[in-house]
């Protein structure tokens, strides 16, 4: 029962969309008609500027990071709490409440890692950091720093993590394929700091 409650909690959580609510506070437009279309914090910083950007990714972060906060005080553990973290990237990437119409899911996955396990969290937010200032390009930064976020549940011994979220590596790709296309082809917008 406790895993099902935890489960509702953490989808509920990531469907509270950052960046359309940052964009209604501000009185920006909808990212979701606007620049890319995408309900993301990169999308906030290409429409609204970087203050609202932040205000995004710091909800983004925050809703992963609770929805793991929650399952472990139910008493969740082990894979359990890493299908906690893949759940509110769904809640993210489909939220119930804004037509499911969501964004790609990476900051709330840093902040679900940041959940499991600082260390986690903070190296895959570092790679996304670094991909993104020497490239330029948010999407390849997220592609490379959630791979890493796989990576490191092995690498600081959290074996239990890797299947959920490797499952979450798996939808954040599947909903950057338009920017991989892009990048292929040498088309992928670049994002300014």
């Amino acid at each position: 029962m406790a895993a099902l409650f935890a489960f509702i909690i953490s989808y509920l959580l990531g469907s509270l969309s950052s960046a359309v609510i940052t964009a209604r506070i501000f009185k920006f437009p909808d990212p979701r008609t606007e620049g890319s279309g995408n309900a993301g914090a990169t999308n906030v910083l290409r429409t609204a500027g970087k203050k609202p950007a932040l205000y995004a990714v710091i909800g983004d972060i925050l809703k992963g990071f609770v929805a793991v906060i929650i399952g472990r005080l139910l008493g969740l553990e082990g894979a359990m709490l890493g299908l906690i973290a893949f759940v509110a990237v769904i809640g993210h990437i489909f939220p119930i409440f804004f037509g499911f119409k969501g964004g790609k899911g990476v900051a709330t996955a840093v902040g679900s890692l940041l959940g499991l396990s600082v260390i986690m969290g903070i190296s895959t937010a570092v790679i996304w950091i670094v991909v993104a200032y020497v490239t330029r390009y948010a999407s390849l930064a997220s592609l490379i720093a959630i791979a890493a976020g796989a990576l490191f549940t092995l690498i600081f011994h959290h074996p239990a993590y890797f299947f959920p979220i490797l499952l979450t590596v798996g939808v954040i790709t599947w909903k950057h394929k338009d920017n991989i296309d892009r990048l292929k082809q040498g088309t992928e917008s670049k994002i300014k700091f």
